[in-house]
């Protein structure tokens, strides 16, 4: 099966509804022209979720949240014939007690079938696996079931859909990271940052959200020792050592292996530094001493003059 490719850059309407007026209770999501219909919530709002009628058709569904032991973000992707029955089966699960929040993809014209989501639920967990952003909790993949030619065609929509409104419901799980390649286009803005003990400066971009430290950067060897509190990003540090993505040699130099995402600017300052960074005021653009804050009001200040300019 080939990997599933990026969404081409195109604009669509989506449309969510906070059932209860609050953006922590349940919420439905819709797209134009989509057959698909999402309905999220947290743990606590479980009775709720489980009430609407959405829950008793076939579908499929995530389990997100955190593992005890590492705090790392994993999920549990599952399918049903009545999802909320599945779902209940999970609450008194001890395996499964991770999670803090369900989302469940049903069809609004009930034409997804058992076969269906079986497809959706073997490709969702293999996507998740290649995306690499977090490991599934499920012990094995059931495999691909065999559908019919057109049917796979349209699941495979149905599949795009999903990984398409899944982030804006605050889950990144089936996005693939940037793909190592680095400087994409002469347009691209590269900024600058020096880590401890390495006259070279760590060198990144800024691209679909995320904040891409590039291959061959260098980075602190070790968690600064002043800290007195642990740090989300000293987890993070230690989790791209272990995965071989900074490598440390003889001498004691670490360096990026290859091109890693970042959620953030101050989570990547904090890798290359060594310690918690102010990320918008450390980095800088390459070649001055202009700030990635400075720039990006300078952008902000540009889109405002041209917004200003059509009005």
């Amino acid at each position: 099966m080939n990997t599933v490719s990026e969404d081409a850059a195109r604009g669509c309407t989506i449309r969510m509804f906070l059932v209860d007026g609050s953006a922590g209770g349940v919420v439905t999501l819709e797209i134009m022209n989509w057959s698909g219909h999402a309905v999220t919530a947290p743990r606590s709002k479980l009775p709720e979720l489980l009430s609407r009628n959405e829950l008793m058709r076939t579908g499929v569904y995530f389990l997100y949240g955190p593992q005890p032991e590492s705090g790392d973000m994993t999920v549990y992707i599952g399918e049903g014939d009545n999802v909320g029955q599945r779902i209940r089966t999970h609450i008194r699960d001890e395996e499964k007690d991770f999670w803090e929040k369900v989302c469940v993809f049903t069809s609004k014209d009930l034409n997804l079938t058992k076969a269906h989501v079986r497809y959706l639920e073997s490709r969702l967990i293999e996507i998740t696996r290649e995306a690499g952003r977090v490991i599934p909790a499920n012990s094995q993949n059931p495999g691909a079931v065999k559908l019919p030619e057109a049917d796979q065609s349209d699941m495979e929509d149905f599949i795009e859909r999903i990984r398409l409104v899944l982030p804006v419901l605050g889950m990144n799980f089936l996005r693939f990271p940037h793909t190592e390649g680095g400087i994409g286009n002469t347009d691209e803005v590269i900024f600058e940052l020096k880590s401890p003990n390495h006259p070279a400066p760590a060198a990144a971009i800024e691209r679909d959200g995320e904040f891409i430290v590039l291959k061959g950067s260098p980075a602190s060897a070790r968690w600064s020792r002043n800290e007195t509190r642990v740090s989300s990003y000293s987890r993070v540090h230690q989790a791209l050592i272990e995965k071989g993505k900074i490598v440390i040699d003889t001498s004691g130099t670490a360096l990026f292996t290859t091109d890693v995402s970042f959620s953030s600017p101050s989570a990547a300052a904090a890798v290359v530094r060594g310690r918690s960074a102010s990320g918008p005021r450390e980095w800088r653009v390459k070649g001055t001493r202009k700030s990635y804050a400075d720039w990006q009001n300078e952008q902000l200040d540009i889109m405002a003059g041209i917004s200003a300019e059509i009005d």
